[in-house]
């Protein structure tokens, strides 16, 4: 295919139809004359579909944000002893090659995002469909922008293609100016493109996405570094915008599980999935690492090939409590062996577990490849949405939470603990306590616990016996799915008479009430990590709550203290952090040589 060269601060050569995703079906063309080729309405469809393109790239969704970018919390961390470069372990320059090729594919995505908002007229073609057209590539340009502002802080705003590489030295615009470009952009996008009523997908910009993705936008100007702190009314308008579009009737997914098995097989539920990269087995660009990078270790090609290079702390594992069915999902307390047997951790094993929100024997898609992955990986989530809604109004209101703040925060923690409440579905109740009716006697060792009945599954405790009787029961794992109460067998031990009765849990035992202001924040912000985990959020969060310096270390001081000697490598990802350097990326040394008038982020 010949190629168009588009000059930025370096030259990018771009091919504006190098795939089509799979909302859009379009014809690419062997030659462009950037004077005639937009006079067809499958023309600037299909400069659409190039301005899409970028978000599944390697340098962006398709591997740099989930494995490198974006992990390197107090969630995760790079699980290589090779790998001691790079930004996933806080050790990179100016001339780092993951570094280079985001920066670069980000504004590859704007050239061609301004590609066809100048041609988007021309076409003779359906006002309607022209105006969806324009609306979505004004949302892209802005939202690899917004990529770029939050890893680079200031950066070169351009709002036109660039034909020639003379007088293209472009300063750096103050990020308080990019956000400001951004949010019209969006706001204008806001009023052309699709409801998501409209579609039956989750890949394409929607409405509901827009304003989704607006609150998130003024919720990171509103935190550290910028600090403007009026943006939070900004960000609970936006995000109360989906929550009350009733056409849209968002929602949240019974089943947390359920919402990444979908992302495995190619399923659609946008009541709860806003926005999503999708990938595919087939084409060049269209697959991805989700799964494979990050995901459960795996040798065994029936699985599907998964590495393991990122691992999940600790941390991550204590902050979910018991009850709460996520963890599972979130840290897989499993990896495969080269038979495809499960091999599950020992119970004092809290981390250097594997992240298990995309697991790759759920996919149907055949063949599978290596390491390439047809799995989606999530931009907008309708939990996430509920979260920034009580984050922003907890902020709004003098950072004290109200009724609909703990009702937007407990709609996340309710489907976490399977109590499904918002927009029907059977709720899912969980084992709460075994009481003691009677010890029994003659135990000499500690009985057997079995668990049956109640339509449940999953739910096995311990028994403690001192002098013969039963004093202490102790539940492992609480269950799921109890419409009544099961029923508990004590066996083994030596002794008899031993008498247990469980009792289940609530709809509202999950719910948050009644904490005091700052508990409500440190809530909220541990709740956005246990629903939002591996998503690609959780460092830019602690960033702009300025907290990523503290938990890093939190998180360092604790390898160091209780982690094996082998493992202890893994302490330079938390170890390696400067505040001063590290809330930002280095500019790229190739673009600072060819243009003179950027500058360089502190400490690089």
């Amino acid at each position: 295919m010949e190629k168009i060269k588009i000059y930025i601060s370096t030259v990018i050569f771009v091919s504006l139809l190098v795939s089509c995703g799979k909302f859009l079906d379009t014809m690419p063309l062997d030659k462009m004359d950037p004077e005639a080729v937009f006079d067809k309405e499958s023309q600037i469809y299909a400069a659409l579909v190039a301005a899409y393109d970028p978000l599944g790239r390697g340098s962006v969704y398709g591997y740099t944000i989930q494995v490198r970018m974006a992990t390197e919390a107090d969630e995760g961390f790079n699980y290589s002893s090779s790998r001691t470069t790079g930004p996933q372990v806080y050790n990179l320059t100016s001339s780092d090659p993951d570094v280079l090729a985001m920066w670069t594919t980000l504004y590859e995505g704007i050239s061609r995002a301004n590609l066809v908002l100048e041609n988007v007229d021309r076409p003779v073609m359906d006002e309607t469909r022209r105006k969806y057209i324009k609306g979505e590539a004004l949302f892209l340009r802005a939202y690899y922008y917004f990529l770029l502002v939050s890893n680079w802080g200031d950066v070169p705003l351009i709002l036109n293609t660039v034909t020639s590489v003379e007088g293209n030295a472009i300063e750096r615009t103050p990020a308080n100016l990019v956000y400001e470009q951004i949010t019209s952009d969006m706001k204008q996008a806001e009023e052309l493109v699709m409801p998501i009523e409209e579609y039956d997908g989750a890949g394409r910009v929607t409405k509901s996405a827009v304003r989704g993705v607006l609150a998130r936008v003024y919720l990171y100007w509103a935190g550290y570094p910028l600090m403007k702190t009026e943006k939070y009314e900004d960000a609970r308008s936006w995000a109360k915008k989906v929550i009350d579009d009733t056409e849209a009737g968002h929602r949240l997914n019974p089943s947390y599980d359920q919402v990444f098995i979908n992302y495995a097989q190619d399923k659609y539920d946008n009541k709860e999935s806003i926005w999503e990269v999708e990938f595919a087995v087939t084409g060049i660009y269209e697959h991805g690492q989700v799964g494979s990078w990050l995901g459960i270790r795996s040798t065994n090609p029936d699985i599907g090939t998964a590495y393991g290079f990122n691992a999940t702390t600790h941390t991550l594992y204590d902050r979910y409590k018991a009850g709460d069915l996520r963890r599972d999902r979130a840290i897989a307390p499993f990896y495969y062996n080269e038979d495809g047997d499960k091999i599950f951790f020992l119970s004092t094993v809290t981390s250097r577990r594997y992240p298990g929100k995309w697991r790759r024997e759920e996919e149907t898609a055949l063949p599978k490849l290596n390491q390439n992955t047809p799995q989606n990986y999530p931009l907008l989530r309708y939990s996430d949405v509920l979260l920034m809604f009580a984050e922003a109004d907890y902020q709004v209101n003098n950072q004290s939470p109200t009724n609909d703040a703990y009702v937007a925060l407990n709609d996340v923690r309710r489907r976490g603990y399977g109590k499904y409440l918002n927009g029907g579905g059977e709720i899912s109740e969980s084992i709460k306590s075994i009481h003691i009716v009677n010890g029994g006697t003659g135990y000499t060792s500690n009985p057997t616990i079995t668990i049956t009945g109640g339509g449940g599954e999953g739910a096995t405790a311990t028994a403690t016996q001192v002098d013969g009787e039963i004093t202490t029961i102790t539940i492992t794992n609480p269950g799921r799915k109890f419409t009544s109460l099961p029923v508990i067998t004590v066996t083994g031990g030596g002794g008899t008479g031993a008498v247990l009765s469980p009792e289940l849990t609530l709809p509202d035992d999950a719910d948050l009430k009644n904490i005091n202001d700052d508990d409500f924040m440190e809530a909220l912000q541990e709740e956005r990590s246990r629903e939002l985990c591996f998503e690609g959020l959780r460092k830019y969060d602690l960033i702009r709550w300025g907290l990523l310096e503290t938990k890093l270390k939190e998180v360092g001081a604790w390898i160091k203290a209780h982690e094996q000697e082998a493992y202890k490598y893994v302490s330079l990802s938390f170890d390696n952090f400067d505040k001063s350097k590290h809330t930002l990326l280095p500019i790229p040394q190739n673009d600072i040589s060819l243009n003179g008038l950027l500058t360089q982020n502190p400490g690089y």
